[in-house]
């Protein structure tokens, strides 16, 4: 059954863009150069102005999942063969497009040995081999907490590594069924132990049913494991059969979420309706700078 929010969005969640040359012409390099991006197989909503600036976050491994989360468009299907000359690809990408920052997620692949992190790690080692100015942050899966498989991922030196824990712990069985939240906090954990020096980031929804008591309590966990960067955006569903949005944040609340966030240590922290954890990621590293 249609939720009712998908219906009553209200106006803070109404936006328009004007096309320019530049969605064409990235349009058109995905194309030549056999590319996915996560703007694309997410439904993002801000895939249009990502694009305009020539920009966009390429997604690796194929474009079929192996996970169902309820919250995502990514396709759930047997997953492709991994193709070892994507690494260069997205190399000439990043460099076509003059990227100084770019962001390099997945989709999950529990089907191999290490669920893709060698790939990963050539991607970055590519990227940083054709591009050695250009800041890189891979969003990763959680290898089904593999950690000789993160290793794999810090080795190759990535300035940012992101795992999203996605919503609190109450929600994970409805949500993310397939994923484990004890699992996830262990993987931003050991990303700061394997590599102090490279930044650890994940990303939240909210409007799926949490309390506030337990984004608060996510919060904490999060600093416990030396996590440094939150994103924190408003959940919208992309189909009737997706999990079905429970609230509307107003941009109000999402302020004060920001300022607890700040309050409780983060480094970095965005939080407003549209954000999502790859949207205008370099502001993390630039507020650093």
């Amino acid at each position: 059954m249609e939720d009712k929010y998908m219906r009553e969005k209200p106006d803070w969640l109404k936006r328009t863009f004007k096309d320019n040359s530049n969605l064409g012409y990235v349009r058109e390099m995905l194309t030549e150069l056999h590319l996915n991006t996560i703007c694309d197989a997410a439904m993002c909503p801000n895939y249009v102005e990502c694009f305009s600036k020539k920009t966009a976050t390429f997604m690796i491994l194929g474009v079929n999942c192996t996970r169902n989360c309820r919250f995502c468009n990514v396709i759930n299907q047997d997953p492709q063969r991994v193709d070892p000359d994507e690494p260069n690809r997205i190399a000439q990408a990043v460099s076509k497009l003059g990227l100084k920052y770019v962001v390099i997620t997945s989709v999950t692949r529990d089907d191999l040995p290490d669920g893709g992190a060698a790939h990963f790690g050539a991607t970055i080692r590519a990227i940083h081999a054709l591009n050695p100015q250009t800041a890189i942050e891979v969003l990763i899966p959680d290898f089904q907490g593999n950690i000789d498989a993160l290793k794999l991922v810090t080795d190759a030196n990535p300035e940012v590594i992101s795992h999203n824990m996605e919503t609190v712990q109450s929600l994970y069985d409805q949500v993310r069924p397939q994923a484990i939240y004890g699992r996830s906090l262990k993987v931003l954990k050991s990303i700061k132990e394997l590599a102090p020096h490279i930044r650890s980031k994940t990303g939240i929804m909210l409007g799926l049913g949490e309390k506030d008591l337990e984004v608060y309590q996510l919060m904490e966990d999060l600093r416990e494991v030396g996590c440094e960067f939150l994103t924190i955006g408003q959940y919208l569903a992309p189909s009737p059969l997706h999990f079905p949005v429970q609230e509307y944040i107003t941009p109000q609340q999402f302020d004060h979420y920001g300022e607890i966030a700040k309050e409780k240590g983060f480094t970095f922290v965005a939080s407003a309706p549209f954000v999502r954890s790859s949207y205008n990621a370099s502001e993390a590293l630039e507020a650093e700078a």
